[in-house]
């Protein structure tokens, strides 16, 4: 059966802030599912702040979405037709796909999503597509915390920030967080479970840091770069390790 899809489309590459112009709308038709491919539906896009880095012309870890092509993000969907023996119909899947209501996939970029009972499917997509991996893998296997230490947050109230300071939390560390408003400090500390956080906006950055890592910062999750960055550096301890996340 022929199914239309809306897709989002990139139509001019945006110089700063993006515009109305940026992406278009289209309805397109999904190619006809064939060997080794299934039919997505759907349910939930990410929409991440590394959307806006494929936007660009910029030298990346990825190559840039191209004018005229689907804008690609994260989602999480159900299969609704299948000739795919790794993607069985009605299941759910999670991956990189684009921002459409239909997409026909090979697979590539997506994996089944686990049954998680109790947990609201959005929070549970929100937690386990790209911010849940990204703040596991690169504190607890790149940044290695032993309990004890002081790690430190850069953008520390983004979805990843926020799950690094929980993360260190959990393995016994301080965590301390930098962000950019009152209101996120406070949401930092009061209901995530920081430790501390400083305002970089208000704050001497590199004082009030200090003030909060006698022991120096053994951990430095770094979000932002720039003099955010530098201040970090200077209060590293000795054998520190810095996780270079974002810049």
């Amino acid at each position: 059966m022929t199914q239309s899809s809306r897709c989002w489309f990139l139509n001019s590459r945006p110089d700063g802030e993006i515009s109305e112009s940026t992406l278009a709308l289209r309805e397109v038709t999904p190619r006809a599912v064939g060997p080794g491919e299934f039919l997505v539906r759907a349910i939930y896009l990410s929409l991440d702040a590394t959307n806006r880095v494929w936007l660009s012309d910029w030298d990346s870890y990825m190559q840039p979405v191209g004018i005229g092509d689907p804008m690609p993000g994260f989602l999480i969907g159900q299969v609704m037709e299948s000739r795919h023996p790794g993607f069985a119909e009605g299941s759910l899947v999670a991956g990189l796909g684009t921002w459409a209501d239909l997409m026909v996939s090979d697979g590539t970029g997506f994996a089944p999503f686990p049954d998680v009972n109790g947990l609201d499917l959005a929070e549970a997509f929100a937690v386990l597509s790209i911010a849940g991996p990204t703040a596991h893998v690169g504190l607890l296997e790149i940044g290695q915390p032993k309990p004890g230490e002081t790690v430190v947050v850069t953008a520390a109230a983004g979805a990843v920030g926020s799950l690094v300071g929980q993360l260190a939390t959990r393995h016994g560390c301080r965590a301390i967080g930098v962000a950019g408003t009152p209101e996120k400090c406070r949401w930092l500390t009061d209901e995530v479970g920081f430790d501390g956080a400083v305002n970089y906006r208000t704050d001497e950055l590199v004082g009030s840091l200090r003030a909060l890592t006698p022991d120096g910062i053994h951990v430095l999750f770094e979000n932002v770069g720039g003099a955010v960055l530098d201040a970090g550096l200077t209060l590293m301890a000795t054998f520190g390790r810095v996780v270079i996340c974002g810049l």
